[in-house]
């Protein structure tokens, strides 16, 4: 990370902060600190962690039975369009949670993971309920359960911008905001290249959705002990940045044109990576692939992309300015090019046009987000982070 240095020294950094995990080694600074006097914590390494963790299970969820559709199908005597319910409903919960959200995160990061956490705990298990109602399990009860999950992922798939601006420098909030922000589809990878292998019959499906919950659970517990805010700001900007309230924000929003300019071209993509991730699986098989090949093209479009976005993240974080439009203008085109490219590549009924698509398509979509959502929080300014991530 860009500024992972900055935690073994108390030396001032560019923006005037220091690094000091103890607030106690200048009580009177913690409460009075005078201008110039920032420090950044090692404790925002745990939060973040944390954001991580919950980010990684809650797409883990939300892909359980998208990978092995056709047995989840089978074990539920429902069809696999059915089933694609499962992860459409998740997505559709995002809408409808989305005001409680931005009250939230007005609050600070830290309410919203604790309620994240609490709302995938109790969806996990219900999930698992559901699976064991009856010998073919009771599809109902699981569709309620994912929907809490979807619930729980705005949450944390929002918090990045704002816990980086309350806990890092400038010169490592992309990174931070990319770590927090690339853990949600390395989740998704995971639960492709493994569910698959949890649940290799329709009998299996039951144990599938076991495991998950206990992962989750375990990912979920350190959330309530993670510190709310940093003793003192890392930085200037963080003093001067005041939170703008909500509807003042909102209408801010709607009279920035760059706003508009991004949302637009945005949204289309994160719907289309959304859905060619859902139903990757039902896009090949037809053409004679295997669901541990599907499973494999999904992987390289999600690890390959954190690979790049793990490699650029750092270097625009160097980069005085940093160039936010430049990057955009790039990335925007490789994503368009690699989705129509995809349309032809599983005739080829081979795996080498649809695992190079696919990395190229992740390399330029995961590179893509953090740059993004970080340039809207600048470009919109004085409006605030929830609003901007949201």
């Amino acid at each position: 990370m860009a500024d992972a240095h900055e935690a073994q020294s108390d030396a001032p950094l560019r923006d005037g902060s220091r690094d000091e995990d103890t607030a106690n080694a200048h009580p009177a600074r913690d409460h009075h600190h005078a201008p110039g006097h920032y420090r950044v914590y090692r404790r925002r390494w745990f939060g973040l962690l944390q954001l991580v963790l919950l980010n990684i299970i809650i797409s883990w969820d939300w892909l359980t039975f998208a990978a092995v559709s056709s047995d989840s199908a089978e074990y539920f005597h429902v069809s696999e369009s059915t089933i694609n319910w499962l992860s459409t409903a998740f997505l559709f919960s995002f809408v409808v949670i989305s005001p409680v959200v931005l009250a939230t995160l007005h609050r600070g990061p830290k309410p919203a993971i604790i309620t994240a956490s609490i709302l995938t705990l109790i969806g996990n298990w219900v999930r698992y309920a559901g699976t064991r109602a009856g010998p073919h399990g009771y599809f109902g009860v699981v569709m309620f359960g994912q929907i809490l999950i979807g619930l729980a992922q705005p949450f944390v798939l929002t918090a990045p911008t704002s816990y980086s601006d309350l806990w890092f420098t400038e010169r490592g909030r992309i990174s931070a905001t990319a770590l927090a922000s690339l853990a949600n589809p390395f989740g998704g990878a995971l639960g492709q290249l493994i569910d698959p292998f949890w649940a290799t019959k329709p009998s299996e499906v039951p144990n599938m959705v076991l495991y998950t919950a206990i992962i989750s659970t375990i990912a979920s517990l350190p959330s309530f002990f993670i510190p709310a805010r940093p003793p003192t700001p890392p930085s200037a900007s963080t003093t001067t940045h005041k939170p703008t309230p909500i509807l003042p924000s909102l209408a801010h929003l709607s009279r920035t044109p760059t706003f508009w300019l991004l949302l637009l071209p945005f949204s289309i993509y994160v719907g289309f990576f959304n859905a060619f991730s859902s139903l990757l699986n039902q896009i090949l098989y037809p053409y004679g692939f295997t669901a541990s090949a599907a499973g494999i093209c999904g992987a390289l479009l999600i690890l390959i992309g954190l690979a790049a976005a793990a490699l650029l993240s750092p270097l625009l974080d160097r980069r005085r300015p940093k160039p936010y439009i430049a990057t955009i203008k790039l990335l925007c085109p490789l994503v368009a090019l690699g989705y129509l490219a995809f349309v032809w590549a599983p005739a080829t009924r081979g795996v080498g046009a649809p695992y190079a698509i696919a990395a190229v398509l992740g390399a330029a979509s995961f590179a893509l987000v953090p740059v993004a959502l970080e340039y809207l929080v600048e470009a919109t300014w004085p409006a605030a982070s929830p609003e901007a991530g949201m």
